[in-house]
């Protein structure tokens, strides 16, 4: 099975979609929990990693690693 990686301010694809239609979330924390934003709405949720990483079905845009 192919390994997902992701990182910071990366914007993905989860397998359900939010209530306000959006399907892409920006990562705006990572730790032992995951903070993402959802880019339509705004709405960000912190996830457990394992949640997370079960839930992610790809990444859409490689966020900028920077300063």
């Amino acid at each position: 099975m192919q390994e997902k990686t992701f990182g910071l301010n990366d914007v993905v694809q989860m397998k359900k979609p939010h209530p306000c239609g959006t399907n892409a979330w920006r990562i705006i924390r990572m730790g032992a929990d995951i903070r993402i934003k959802c880019t339509g709405c705004n709405h960000s949720v912190l996830i457990p990693r394992k949640k997370f990483e079960k839930a992610l079905k790809k990444v859409l845009i490689k966020g900028e690693h920077s300063e």
